[in-house]
């Protein structure tokens, strides 16, 4: 989440509604998350953020997945989900996606969004609610400590690429090993 301009220092206070979503807000949840995890603003985010996921937290929890309406305008989103460990009594929250046109972002929307969704987890018995975000993105982080969430743990994403390494595996499946390419070259 990231914010970019302060409407609420204008005056403005848009009239906010908070529903749950349904299959027609799809598409526009889809590309309002498309501008704001683009890569250049959230470059691991944006790897995870596609239709899929949002149509399989949609399918999963329905009930997880929140759009804010200002004058029938899709101005946000929560999607969400729950977790349920073997061998454990506790049920977990999981704020996946947080998203806000920035035109919107500082009136409000971010916060009525994050109360129904905790509302939810409460009534669903969750006892433990989580968020991530990227170590970089303050305004996030010190709005969801400003909503009482702590203990803030920084992750580390590490890559391979396996190209090359399916290019050799390729190579090996059509019988092309080094010392097959070696007795082509003499021959």
């Amino acid at each position: 989440m990231a914010v970019r301009e302060d409407l609420s220092a204008k005056g403005r206070h848009p009239n906010i509604k908070i529903r749950e979503m349904d299959i027609d807000d799809l598409p526009e949840v889809f590309h309002l998350g498309e501008r704001l995890f683009s890569a250049e603003d959230s470059p691991n985010l944006y790897r995870t953020w596609d239709e899929y996921e949002v149509v399989e937290l949609f399918n999963g929890d329905s009930e997880f997945c929140l759009v804010a309406e200002v004058e029938d305008e899709i101005v946000g989103f929560a999607l969400g989900t729950t977790v349920t460990k073997s061998h454990s009594a506790w049920k977990y929250g999981y704020l996946v996606w947080l998203g806000v046109k920035p035109s919107f972002q500082r009136t409000g929307v971010a916060q009525r969004l994050f109360n129904r969704f905790r509302d939810l987890m409460l009534k669903e018995g969750v006892r433990i609610l989580l968020v991530d975000t990227e170590a970089e993105n303050l305004p996030a982080l010190h709005f969801f400590r400003k909503l009482g969430f702590g203990n803030p743990q920084q992750h580390i994403y590490l890559s391979m690429n396996l190209a090359s390494l399916q290019h050799s595996l390729k190579k090996k499946q059509n019988g092309e090993t080094p010392e097959h390419r070696l007795r082509k070259t003499r021959a």
